[in-house]
């Protein structure tokens, strides 16, 4: 019998973490943050299988750049203890 196992946890930005960051980890990839002016560079992590970017039918095309999706997300939430993502 097979045991399924999900954990949930919050970025965000009150415990210095970054949305940008987090997203470039999970896909292995090398992203530029504009809300911090640094890069997150993942490229040498292994083991992605998957890093698709699925998106509804009414939202912008340019989201299906993961960089321009995550720096939106960054620069719409203002406060200092904003919870970026999930």
């Amino acid at each position: 019998m097979a045991l399924f196992h999900l954990s949930v946890t919050q970025t965000k930005r009150s415990a210095g973490q970054s949305a940008i960051a987090s997203a470039a980890y999970r896909a292995g990839e090398r992203l530029y943050s504009e809300y911090y002016g640094e890069y997150s560079d993942y490229t040498r992590k292994g083991g992605v299988i998957c890093s698709d970017i699925l998106l509804p039918s009414h939202a912008p095309p340019e989201y299906a750049d993961r960089q321009t999706l995550w720096n939106a997300v960054e620069k719409a939430e203002r406060g200092k203890n904003a919870q970026l993502a999930y």
